[in-house]
C-alpha cells in the first residue's frame, strides 16, 4: 500500500526548490527504489512526493576542463556504469554501480537517491568516500558545497536541509588521477543482497612506496567511513606483502563494526581485514605496481 496523498513534479531544479520552500514536508522521489519501499512498510505514511525526474540536466555526466567529473544526482546506475567518462577516469566508482542490484534496479535507481537515503550500505558510498567526492546542494537562496565525508551524520541520517536539493556529485581531478582503485562488495548473495561489507581502495605509487592509499568501508559502521589510521600507516611505505598485511590490520582500528542479524563484529572485522588486503593488492596493479603474491 503506498499512502500517497500528495505528488508534484517539477521541470528545473528553481521549480523545485520553489515547490520545497512552500510545502517543506515534500519528500523528493528520484527512481523511486527507496522511497517506495519505505511507503510499501510503512515508515513513510500521508506522504506528498516531489518528483524531479523531468529535470533533465540532473542526469548529467560530465568532465570540467578542470578535470573536475561533474556526476547528475538522477544519473541511474546503469548510466553510471556504461558511461566512458566514468569507466576510463574513475573505473572504482562503475564496479560499485554493477554491484548495485539487478539490472532492473540499476536502470531506475539513480546515484542521488543512493547518496541522499543515507544508509551505510549504499553501494557507492564507499567509493565516494575513497574519492574524497563533494555534492553541491542547491536552495532557492543559493547554494553550498559539502565533502560526502560531512554528509552523512548517522544511520539513515544526511545534512541535507530543509529546502535543498542534491544538484551534481563532484570528483576533482587531484582525488582520482595517478590512482588505481578497487571495490569489492561482499554480500550473501552477491549483487542482488545488501552488502555485509563494501570496501573501496585506491592507491597512488611513487618509486616502489605508497605515496597514498586511501580506504572506503560501508556497513563497518552506523555510517560509511574511512580507514584514517590505515592510511596514514601506509604513506611512504614500501610496497610490499607485509606492509599490505599490516594496513589491513591497521583498518580495523577505524570501524565501528557490530553484531547485527546479517554478520557478528567479529566476522565483519574478519571481513574488513581479508577484503582491504585483497582489494589494495589489485588496486597496487591497477595503479602500474607490480602483483604481490
Amino acid at each position: 500500500m503506498y499512502d500517497i496523498i500528495g505528488y508534484y513534479e517539477a521541470e528545473t531544479v528553481q521549480e523545485a526548490t520553489e515547490l520545497l520552500r512552500t510545502n517543506p514536508k515534500l519528500k523528493i522521489i528520484a527512481g523511486g527504489t527507496d522511497v517506495l519501499v519505505k511507503m510499501h512498510g510503512g515508515q513513510l505514511e500521508e506522504a506528498e512526493l516531489l518528483s524531479i525526474r523531468k529535470i533533465a540536466v540532473l542526469r548529467d555526466i560530465r568532465k570540467t576542463e578542470n578535470g573536475t567529473i561533474v556526476i547528475g544526482p538522477m544519473a541511474t546506475f546503469t548510466e553510471v556504469f556504461n558511461h566512458p567518462i566514468m569507466r576510463e577516469n574513475v573505473p572504482i566508482l562503475t564496479e560499485a554501480a554493477i554491484s548495485m542490484g539487478g539490472p532492473q534496479i540499476r536502470n531506475i535507481a539513480t546515484i542521488g537517491g543512493n547518496v541522499c537515503n543515507g544508509a551505510t550500505s549504499a553501494d557507492s558510498a564507499s567509493s565516494l568516500f575513497a574519492l574524497n567526492a563533494h555534492l553541491k546542494l542547491q536552495h532557492l537562496q543559493g547554494e553550498r558545497v559539502v565533502p560526502i565525508r560531512e554528509f552523512y551524520l548517522g544511520p539513515g541520517k544526511v545534512d541535507l536541509k530543509p529546502g535543498e536539493i542534491l544538484t551534481e556529485i563532484l570528483l576533482y581531478p587531484e582525488d582520482y588521477q595517478g590512482f588505481g582503485g578497487q571495490y569489492i562488495k561482499f554480500a550473501m548473495r552477491e549483487a542482488m543482497d545488501i552488502a555485509t561489507l563494501g570496501v573501496a581502495v585506491l592507491c597512488k605509487l611513487e618509486a616502489g612506496t605508497f605515496a597514498e592509499v586511501r580506504i572506503g568501508l560501508g556497513v563497518a559502521g552506523p555510517t560509511p567511513l574511512r580507514c584514517l589510521e590505515a592510511e596514514e600507516y601506509a604513506r611512504g611505505k614500501m610496497v610490499s606483502q607485509e606492509t599490505v598485511q599490516e594496513i589491513g590490520k591497521q583498518a580495523i582500528k577505524s570501524a565501528k563494526a557490530r553484531t547485527s542479524w546479517r554478520a557478528s563484529k567479529e566476522y565483519r572485522e574478519h571481513l574488513i581485514e581479508e577484503l582491504a588486503q585483497r582489494a589494495l593488492k589489485t588496486a597496487i596493479v591497477n595503479a602500474g605496481g607490480v602483483e604481490l603474491v
